[in-house]
């Protein structure tokens, strides 16, 4: 269904792109004015769910009706801290109930959620402070963090004020709830969620009310079946787009709940959370599922018999990985992709429907397209750029209009992924575009030789990647992450076993072991950081 936009109620902030236009479709109901803290709290109630567990926190419980309320009330705060309608207030807060009452908090307020990683260093906090122009931080508890110094030009604007964690719940606790949400439509700008900087500068991405409803509508009701009765754990974080939705959306669409930690599980604390809360949907990326299934190989597969699915998505499911996680879990994997971009999964396998090895068919209400690099559509069984349009598709990024430009192009996203369309309409993904290595002037897709290597038992990890050797030549090297000890002889096994299996233009001329490769917060791979050597 085709709609037109309503105008939003409150006017954008400079920066902000204009709303979607109509070739982006939306569920029937999702252009229904509204703001989306008053509507979930009023959807608790109608269906009944106030008293049931929404968030698990350590050993507390938190239902649907106390986090609303709590949400109501932080907002009282907020206000009386000087947040107003259209305002963008910096959420660096880990994983928690206090990150979902204040995230809730600035819905109902009208405000502009900026979500970004608290781990993140001083000078990328600032960055995205800056650049959305944000009058209030939320941060963790404690004394602020180090920060440095601005230019001492007239130009530099004060700094906002930080609130911590710790004083905000404190203050909210005795505060009147706001029991008013500011009126809102499905257009107006909700929150800001910065891209995962795989190539470069992260951007900011503008999504608005009506999103959260069409994630839930489209994924997590259709898709993923979400019920009453499921229990999420998503190993990716809030303020990640995949994680947002998980963790954040899904619960309160579904009067469901969602374990929460702050801080990224590793294997051992997905196992006791999975058999300590029951979860039945686990959420996690590739790497982290493989280091599940290496740490957890064996003596485990009882813990995880409540899970029903795992779901996977960041990066492509490395070859034999999805096979192991279903024997240790007992359950399917269902790989999707998606992006900070269109807010979560486009592109999906879900029960009815489920191809290993693939990211399964495009979610309901979204077009994918595979084009060639002169934006020529590519036939089936061939391998092209995949674009997407749907109705989550953001309507561009925050103060970057020739970005914008380049990114989207009527309604069109371009996503930068490569894939090929497989005879049953599912997408296989092969990659980013970004991803591809010149070779002695042939153009050459790491993953293939990554996958090889990464089979290696000795190997935890590995990117491959282009560098210059000492006369100027362009060759193959892979960085290894060994499994301790590192095996004697294991450099040589790994070329002898590419030059076994691969073209010779393929094979690494040279074999670097290190602790870690440079991943974001995501689990995704920074490849320009190892071709540059910069970690």
């Amino acid at each position: 269904m085709t709609t037109t936009p309503h105008p939003t109620l409150i006017e954008p902030a400079a920066g902000i792109p204009a709303p979607r236009s109509a070739s982006a479709p939306r569920p029937a109901d999702a252009d229904a004015p509204g703001n989306l803290a008053a509507h979930l709290a009023a959807l608790a109630e109608r269906r009944g769910w106030t008293d049931r567990p929404a968030f698990h926190q350590g050993h507390r419980a938190h239902t649907h009706g106390a986090v609303h309320d709590l949400a109501a009330r932080t907002a009282t705060v907020l206000r009386d801290h000087g947040v107003r309608p259209g305002d963008r207030v910096l959420l660096a807060l880990p994983d928690s109930v206090t990150w979902v009452t204040t995230f809730l908090a600035l819905a109902r307020l009208g405000a502009v959620a900026v979500l970004v990683n608290p781990e993140l260093p001083p000078p990328d906090l600032q960055f995205m402070a800056d650049d959305t122009e944000a009058v209030l931080w939320v941060t963790g508890p404690g004394p602020d963090r180090d920060l440095p110094a601005r230019p001492p030009t007239p130009l530099a604007a004060p700094r906002a004020p930080r609130l911590g964690s710790d004083q905000l719940t404190a203050l909210a606790a005795t505060a009147r709830p706001m029991d008013t949400a500011h009126p809102v439509d499905a257009h107006t700008p909700l929150y800001v969620q910065y891209t995962s900087g795989t190539t470069g500068r992260p951007k900011g991405v503008v999504h608005v009310h009506g999103d959260p409803r069409t994630y839930h509508d489209l994924i997590g009701r259709r898709v993923l079946r979400v019920t009453p009765d499921d229990v999420a754990l998503s190993v990716s974080r809030l303020y990640f787009a995949y994680g947002f939705g998980n963790a954040f959306v899904f619960p309160l669409f579904s009067g469901s709940s969602a374990v929460l930690t702050d801080r990224r599980p590793t294997p051992a604390i997905v196992d006791d959370l999975v058999a300590r809360h029951r979860v039945t949907l686990l959420y996690s990326v590739p790497s982290a599922y493989a280091a599940l299934v290496t740490d957890l190989a064996d003596g485990h597969e009882g813990c995880f018999a409540s899970v029903r699915a795992a779901i996977s998505a960041g990066e492509g499911m490395p070859d034999g990985v999805g096979q192991r996680v279903t024997h240790l879990l007992g359950a399917p994997v269902l790989e999707q992709i998606g992006s900070t971009e269109a807010g979560h999964a486009f592109c999906a396998n879900g029960f009815d429907h489920n191809h290993p090895g693939t990211v399964g068919r495009p979610v309901p209400g979204f077009e994918i397209e595979l084009r060639d690099r002169a934006g020529n559509p590519v036939p089936d069984g061939e391998t092209g750029e995949l674009w997407v349009r749907g109705p989550t598709v953001t309507p561009g990024y925050l103060n970057r209009p020739e970005e914008t430009e380049r990114a989207l192009a009527g309604g069109w996203l371009a996503t930068r992924d490569r894939a090929r369309r497989e005879p049953d309409g599912t997408y296989r993904h092969l990659g980013r575009a970004d991803d591809m290595e010149m070779v002695g002037g042939i153009t050459v897709s790491p993953l293939e030789v990554e996958a090889l290597l990464r089979a290696h038992p000795g190997v935890r990890d590995v990117a491959v990647v282009a560098v210059t050797d000492e006369r100027g030549a362009s060759r193959l090297r892979a960085f290894v992450v060994p499994v301790p000890p590192i095996a004697v002889g294991l450099e040589a096994e790994l070329v002898c076993r590419a030059r076994d299996n691969l073209a010779p233009f393929k094979v690494p001329r040279s074999v670097s072991f290190v602790p870690t490769l440079p991943r974001t917060a995501t689990g995704k791979l920074r490849r320009h950081l190892v071709r540059r050597g910069a970690w």
